[in-house]
């Protein structure tokens, strides 16, 4: 993964120099402004910048995720897609169940550990998501329909529901689910690992 350097009287000088040289406007570009130079005893200071490409990124993330999966003895294909404008990468293995683990503890493990190598490499927050043949879209139409049954229970009866615990990835999706429900509201307790979701009745 390439990374480029560019210098400017100003850091917006210095970023103009990236997007002509790169041919990219900003918001393709991760941008990160390096320590001040001066260029001499009574001369102005220098503002120097690093530039990756977003496109790069992207493109790392699948040669890393290839390389740590045929480490771990894995047979696989990955595709990129955009769901939302979110690069996830659709992971085809000779084991998927091994690879997604119960309750997808295995992928959510995949997921931190290259995220942070991602973010230790471009020194950026880079958002993206990790499935494996589907599972976490399936998983999410289920999660949603829990929440939505939950949420009915918890009008009929006006006791609250206190969900399994869940990563936060997942505790979105319930809360997302609810979060027009005008008769429930959603709150998370206790600590990680074993953080949860409760539905509660609204107040009549």
């Amino acid at each position: 993964m390439e990374k480029h350097s560019y210098t400017g009287k100003t850091k917006e000088e210095a970023i103009q120099k990236a997007i002509t040289d790169l041919q990219e406007v900003t918001e393709n570009l991760f941008i990160r402004e390096l320590e001040n130079e001066k260029t001499g005893l009574f001369k102005s200071k220098k503002v120097e910048i690093e530039v990756i490409e977003k496109r790069e990124v992207r493109d790392n993330i699948k040669r890393i995720l290839i390389k740590i999966l045929k480490d771990m003895g894995f047979e696989t294909t990955i595709e990129i897609k955009n769901k939302n404008e979110v690069p996830t990468y659709e992971i085809y293995s000779d084991n998927d169940a091994l690879l997604i683990g119960k309750n997808g503890k295995n992928l959510q493990a995949l997921s931190v550990i290259v995220h942070q190598i991602i973010k230790k490499e471009i020194n950026h927050e880079y958002k993206f998501l990790l499935d494996v043949n589907s599972y976490r879209e399936k998983r999410d139409h289920i999660l949603e329909r829990l929440a939505r049954k939950i949420a009915k229970e918890v009008v009929d009866t006006q006791i609250e529901v206190k969900l399994d615990s869940m990563n936060s990835y997942e505790r979105r999706i319930i809360h997302n689910a609810l979060a027009n429900n005008k008769k429930v509201f959603t709150e998370s307790t206790g600590e990680e690992p074993n953080r949860h979701v409760v539905i509660k009745p609204v107040e009549k």
